[in-house]
This record gives structure tokens, C-alpha cells and sequence, in this order.
């Protein structure tokens, strides 16, 4: 069965080789370094294509001046469309009617399960304060939760986490125990995280899974911070590698803007974002990889059969 996993690390761009303000140049990646053969993600390096790994700076601007934005970088990467031309702005950080229009049209989620229900599955898990939230009027879903709704899904909750079928977007779930109330969350190392993302993910041909710290790291201008939830996500990425049958999965680590490659700002950046394809149909698919829109019309490809 073919199946695309997709990584997706809110703020990550590739950015300076420069360990003082990039956590990605200074933290202590021995998964990414070994499937980039010694190299590091940043704009030193560009594309590159190694045994292992596709790399691939996107465009995040797509055309349109100005610092991109989560709503309409994120539209495009659940869509296939142009959301920053579509409005001829970047716009963030959560989705207007405008661009919650741009996801109705042409969202994965949807896309998929109408060919087949439960197709395509959000993984991570909220807690309730986050749905009463949504309940109440005090919060809006962002694009991906919303994207994944619109497609017929319900959000996973803290019971879909207690049974495997949902992932904490900390990785390890020690948020849960810690921060949330939960003392019956599952708790995982970064590896058997990444481990039980492949098992929840057989049951799907699309599973996207969402991390946000790393934005909000990068607005914090937290380098410390930064480094090391980048190196749990490595250890996240070395479990799921460890685990994944690659010879029919496409693994797909990308972002939406550039912001945690320079933590002396704050400030969302003009940099390609990250994307980085590995497993199944990555050397035939990263060369048509450019733009944040071009990532939908990607994974089709992919799923449909058309790459090998």
C-alpha cells in the first residue's frame, strides 16, 4: 500500500550556517546529518539529493512580496493552491473566511476521503480546554484542523490519544502529564513516538502530523529552546525511519515559513522553507517541487501511481 507521511514543523526555514541564531547549524542532529551525509539544512547546502534524502528549499513567498504568513503558507501546502496570490497578501496566523474559502475548495483531507473514508488522517490529539475553547468562540482552528474537519474527520481527542490513534504535537506527550492535567497520557521517547506514528499510520494512506513549538520558539527568539526540541524531533525522525516499510511510503518533512533558522529576530524571515523527502518516489518528486503549492499535486502524484 502506498502511503505519505508528512512531518510538517510550523516555522522552520532554511537559514544561515551559523550556530549563534540557527538551531538547525548548532543542535546535535545525528539522524538529519546522516541522511544529508554530513551536511546541515541550510542555505549553504540548497538542494541537494544524497543516497537517503531529497533536500529541497521551497518557495514560500510563491511570487508575492512580504514575510509569508501560517494561513495562507499552510492553505497552499493543504491545497495545491496559490493562497497568498489568491489573496495577494500573506495572511496569518489563523485562516479567514477567505482562506477558509481556499480550503474548502481543493483541501487534501477532503480530496482523499471522498475517494475513500478515512483515507487521509490528522494525527495529533487536543485536549478538551482546547475544544471548549473552540466551543465557546475563544479560539479559531488554524489551517490544518480546520482542513482536516472540512474533510469529514473529527479532531482526536484525549480518549484517541490514550489508545494509540493519536499523537501528542510535543512528540513525547509529557506536555499532556505535565502542562494539561492528564496523568494518563501515554509517554513515549522521541523514538517510540516516532515508532507509534507508523503503527497508527497503517490504517491510512495520508497521515499529517503537526508540531508548532518551533514557531513559537523562533518568535521567542529561544535558541536553547529550539535546539533541543529539534533534536527531539530528530530522534522522532530516527524511530519512524527505524520502523517505516520505505519501499512503498514517501516521508515528507516540510514547513509552511521561515523562522526558527534565525532566532535573533523573532520575526517570520523570507527564507525557503524546509522540505526534505525521503523513502518512496522522492528523487522523481523533488524536481518538481519548488513552491508550497507544488506539495499537494506531489503526494497525488504519488498516491495515484504515477511516480515509481
Amino acid at each position: 500500500m502506498r502511503r505519505v507521511i508528512f512531518l510538517f514543523l510550523d516555522g522552520v526555514g532554511l537559514g544561515p550556517d551559523d550556530s549563534t541564531v540557527n538551531p538547525l547549524a548548532a543542535g546535535n542532529l545525528p539522524t538529519l546529518t546522516r541522511l544529508l551525509e554530513g551536511q546541515r539544512p541550510t542555505t549553504r547546502v540548497g538542494r541537494l539529493s544524497t543516497a537517503q534524502a531529497e533536500l529541497v528549499p521551497v518557495d514560500a513567498q510563491m511570487g508575492v512580496a512580504g514575510r509569508p504568513q501560517s494561513a495562507t503558507g499552510q492553505a497552499a501546502i493543504l491545497t495545491g493552491i496559490n493562497a497568498p496570490a489568491c489573496l495577494g497578501r500573506h495572511y496569518g496566523p489563523w485562516p479567514d473566511r477567505r482562506v477558509r474559502a481556499i480550503l474548502d475548495e481543493g483541501g487534501i483531507f477532503a480530496r482523499l476521503n471522498r475517494e475513500a473514508p478515512g483515507q487521509a488522517y490528522f494525527c495529533n490529539a487536543y485536549p478538551q480546554r482546547y475544544f471548549d475553547a473552540v466551543e465557546r468562540g475563544k479560539r479559531l482552528l488554524s489551517a490544518v484542523p480546520y482542513a482536516a474537519v472540512q474533510g469529514g474527520q473529527l479532531l482526536a481527542d484525549a480518549d484517541t490519544l490514550r489508545a494509540g490513534r493519536a499523537l501528542s504535537a510535543d512528540f513525547t506527550g509529557e506536555g499532556w502529564r505535565e502542562e494539561l492535567g492528564y496523568p494518563d497520557a501515554p509517554v513515549y521517547t522521541p523514538q517510540e513516538a516516532g515508532r507509534q506514528l507508523w503503527r497508527l499510520a497503517q490504517e491510512h494512506a495520508f497521515v499529517f502530523f503537526e508540531h508548532w513549538l518551533t514557531d513559537i520558539l523562533g518568535h521567542r527568539q529561544d535558541l536553547a529552546g529550539a535546539v533541543a526540541d529539534l533534536e527531539r524531533f530528530d530522534g522522532f525522525l530516527e524511530g519512524l525511519l527505524e520502523a517505516a516499510d520505505l519501499a512503498e511510503t514517501l516521508i515528507l518533512v516540510g514547513s509552511d515559513h521561515g523562522n526558527v533558522e534565525e532566532c535573533s529576530h523573532g520575526k517570520h524571515t523570507e527564507n525557503p522553507a524546509l522540505t526534505l523527502l525521503l523513502g518512496a518516489g522522492r528523487r522523481e518528486l523533488a524536481p518538481r517541487i519548488h513552491g508550497l503549492d507544488d506539495l499537494v499535486p506531489a503526494i497525488l502524484a504519488f498516491l495515484d501511481g504515477q511516480v515509481l
